[in-house]
Formats: structure tokens, sequence, C-alpha cells
């Protein structure tokens, strides 16, 4: 090959290499300065050798490859910080008792394809129906939104604890719209869910205390809702109080005081069972349990009701 070719070829592979190599986020500059002298020397001896039909592609490519690569790396690292970031926010807005900041921000996120958002958004939607300046037709919307949430999350990943614990909740709450036996046929499959929630997070005390309302309301089913559950099942859904009460008493040996609601369950639980001396003991924890929500406010003031009525 003539010598003004290949100096040609060469000249025009060391342009091709520099702007490569020359491209944002390329962080050592010596070693580009390295990178395009290889890349020169090797093409031109290539020329010089006969083997540049091997050699001419492989120094452009593989630099080219190489940043590519740098730029998906850095890519998934901003995409995943941003992922921890945003959860780590939510999680605290939820713990501050944040419900409309945290539906927001939640709600920016819906079209995420990920259970760790989709159910944590099932969580503030249905938090937001329960709000009391929440009107009653907003309420209804909110409440179907939520299961839309859970149910998605589960879709995405049915190993996540939480998304079936939330649509076990959810699916509750449709009951409420639905009548009775829409409720009483979901029963089993709530049921189902909260002890696969349990069976993946064993330390998760709110599942153990949601399982525990479950059995806690089937030992208390009136008779007419009885008759129904006996029209729907062949075998319908029983509890006792023994079993609601153990679930509670696991939720608070996973996590002592999570919950308020749990201490007030607790001690409705032992009065229902004629042990007065515990249900004052829980019932005094639930009065004074610190009220950061709506709910513990109300909590205080039941507990509070109760206390009065044992003397």
């Amino acid at each position: 090959m003539e010598s003004g070719a290949f100096v040609t070829m060469a000249g025009a592979a060391f342009t091709l290499c520099r702007a490569v190599l020359s491209a944002p986020g390329s962080k050592n500059i010596r070693l580009r300065q390295f990178c395009y002298w290889t890349a020169v020397r090797r093409t031109t001896n290539a020329f010089k050798s006969g083997r540049a039909a091997i050699l001419i592609g492989i120094p452009t490519l593989s630099l080219l490859g190489h940043e590519v690569y740098q730029r998906v790396q850095r890519s998934s690292v901003v995409l995943a910080l941003e992922r921890e970031e945003l959860l780590e926010q939510a999680d605290y807005l939820y713990s501050s008792a944040e419900t409309e900041k945290l539906y927001q921000l939640l709600l920016q996120h819906k079209d995420r394809d990920d259970a760790e958002f989709l159910w944590r958004l099932a969580r503030a939607t249905r938090d937001m129906s329960r709000r009391p300046d929440t009107t009653a037709d907003k309420k209804k919307q909110l409440v179907y939104e939520s299961n839309e949430c859970a149910k998605k999350a589960l879709e995405k990943d049915e190993k996540c604890f939480a998304a079936h614990k939330w649509f076990a909740i959810c699916l509750s709450d449709i009951g409420d719209y639905e009548g009775i036996k829409v409720k009483l046929g979901n029963s089993y499959i709530i049921r189902d869910h909260l002890q696969r929630a349990i069976e993946l997070n064993p330390k998760d005390a709110t599942s153990m205390h949601i399982l525990g309302i479950w059995c806690f309301s089937f030992a208390e089913l009136p008779w007419y809702q009885r008759k129904v559950a006996a029209v729907i099942f062949a075998s319908p859904p029983e509890s006792s109080y023994e079993e609601a009460l153990d679930y509670f008493l696991k939720a608070e040996a996973v996590d002592p005081n999570f919950y308020s609601k749990n201490l007030l369950m607790l001690g409705t639980t032992y009065l229902r069972m004629n042990d007065k001396e515990k249900a004052k003991m829980w019932l005094t924890k639930a009065k004074d349990y610190r009220p950061l929500t709506l709910e513990d406010q109300e909590v205080h003031k039941e507990a509070a009701d109760m206390l009065k009525s044992l003397g």
C-alpha cells in the first residue's frame, strides 16, 4: 500500500479515536493520550505488515464500546441512587405522618414498574381516603385506586411481602362498598395474602396485627353474617379470641409498642376473654401512647372510655 494512503487512513483512525475518547465523562487525560498514540501506532504498523484488514476496526470499536459501557454504568448508578433517595424520603414522610406530602410525592411516580413504589402509593392513597376532610365520593375513589396500586405491586413482585400485606388491606376496604357477600367472599384471599406476607417477612409486626384483626372479626361475626358465610362457603371462615390474641402478642413481641391499635386490640381481646386485669394493663398502654396520627388520637379516646367503664 502507498505510504500516503496508510498515513491518511491512520490519521483518520487517530481522529476517530480522539473523538470517542474525548467524549464527556472521560476521567483520565493522560490515559486518553496514551490510547490515542497506541491506536495510531497499531494502525500504522498494521498497514506496514499487511494486517490492516484485521486490526483496523479493533481500537476504535473497543474504545467506543468501553465509553458506552461507562455511560450506561453511570446512568444505572444515578437511577439507583434516585430510587433509594425517593424511597427514603417516602418512608420519612410516612413516619412523620405527612400523609398529603407523601401522597403527592409518590403520585409523581405512579407509572414506575416498581413494586416498592407501588405498594407505598397504595398505602398513601388509602391513608388519604381516611382523612376526615375527604368527601364520601373521593374516599370511594381513593379506596379503589389504592386497591389497583396494591394489585400492580403484587403483579410486579410476588415475593414482596409488603405488596401482599397492602393488597390484603386494600381488598378488605373494597368490601365496605360491595356488600357483606363480597367482603366474606374475599376473606380467605385476604387471610392467604397476610399469611404469605408473614412467611416472606416473619419480622413484620403489622401483618401479624392485621391477621389478628381478621381472627377477631370472625370470632365476633354476628349470627346473620354467619348465615351468609354458610351460603358462600362449604366451610365458612372461623376463628377465636385466643387465635386473635396470639397474633396480637406475636406482633408486640416482634416490635414492642409499634402501633397504638395493637395495644388497644390486646386490651379489647383480653376483655372479651374476661381477663380484666390484663385488659386494663394493655388499655392503659394504649391510652398513654403518644399520638402521632388521627388514628392514635381515636385509640387514645377509645382506650380511655373503656378504662372508665371498667372502673
